[in-house]
């Protein structure tokens, strides 16, 4: 079963595959805590950085999932995948090419760089599993293949313009920490420029299909499903909890889902491994499905 990555380049779209691998590993994650500092966040209808922006690094388009802190930075989180270097089929995360830390990303709205976008804000990639994962050695062939989640944190003049919650259905309300179950309702919002900013096409509610990885990845079936350039879009579940990032289009079990790397597990992850006062910020927005 091959798992094509969501990615989209400024001159053409890229999808990236990926071979998933059936482990009996299993993966422990302690449930984070969201985060309780109080930023001041610009208000959720004007504010220009937030899950949905389209974010740019080195020319390729991905989307913004969810804001972070760690009670002094804001960090905007995208796929891994989206500060990817290899080739297309370089996407174990452990072994993957990827930019380094300190590469510069763009927030854009309305359309791509090369389109007529406005260029909103900026920021630096602070953390990618991916880099951790070969950093540690990682063995747990779930990791691997499903931690797929960076971190890019806001240049200090571009945080007023943040706000963390989700455009349409508002949220996230926490963390959804034990993953899903087939027919599990669940709901994100994407915003590729392929959609030619057609707005209707951005939200997206559908259910799960079940997990996979010892619950590392949710596959998840939407209307719409996840285009390229949808790539790290938030899913949320039926609660409005922060459920996972939007990292491949699968072929199976059914051609057009998509696969959902788990917050929880990605984001305790990150918390061991140099991230340790990450946690995520709640939306201002109540959760209305």
């Amino acid at each position: 079963m091959h798992l094509p990555r969501i990615l989209v380049t400024s001159a053409a779209t890229a999808i990236l595959v990926a071979a998933a691998t059936a482990s009996a590993d299993t993966a422990t994650a302690k449930k984070p805590t969201p985060n309780a500092a109080a930023f001041a966040w610009a208000p959720a209808n004007t504010a220009q950085i937030h899950p949905g922006t389209m974010m740019y690094t080195d020319g390729a388009q991905c989307t913004a999932n969810f804001v972070f802190t760690n009670g002094t930075a804001v960090y905007v989180g995208y796929a891994a995948h989206c500060a990817g270097t290899g080739a297309a089929t370089d996407t174990n995360g452990c072994d993957a090419g990827s930019l380094p830390v300190g590469t510069k990303v763009d927030f854009v709205e309305g359309g791509s760089l090369v389109s007529g976008g406005t260029r909103v804000g900026g920021g630096t990639l602070a953390y990618s599993s991916w880099l951790a994962m070969q950093q540690n050695n990682e063995t747990n062939a779930n990791a691997c293949d499903y931690n797929d989640i960076a971190l890019v944190k806001v240049d200090a003049p571009d945080v007023s313009k943040v706000n963390p919650s989700i455009p349409f259905w508002g949220g996230p309300s926490g963390i959804d920490a034990d993953g899903t179950v087939a027919g599990d309702t669940v709901y994100s919002y994407g915003n590729s420029s392929l959609r030619g900013d057609v707005e209707l096409l951005s939200p997206k509610q559908g259910m799960s299909i079940g997990d996979q990885g010892d619950g590392w990845s949710h596959d998840v079936f939407t209307v719409t499903p996840g285009i390229p350039g949808d790539s790290g879009s938030a899913f949320i579940d039926d609660q409005g909890r922060a459920l996972g990032v939007l990292s491949t289009v699968q072929l199976a079990p059914l051609a057009g889902s998509n696969g959902v790397g788990d917050l929880a597990k990605e984001l305790a992850y990150a918390q061991a491994n140099g991230q340790s006062g990450l946690t995520l910020a709640l939306g201002t927005e109540p959760f209305t499905p």
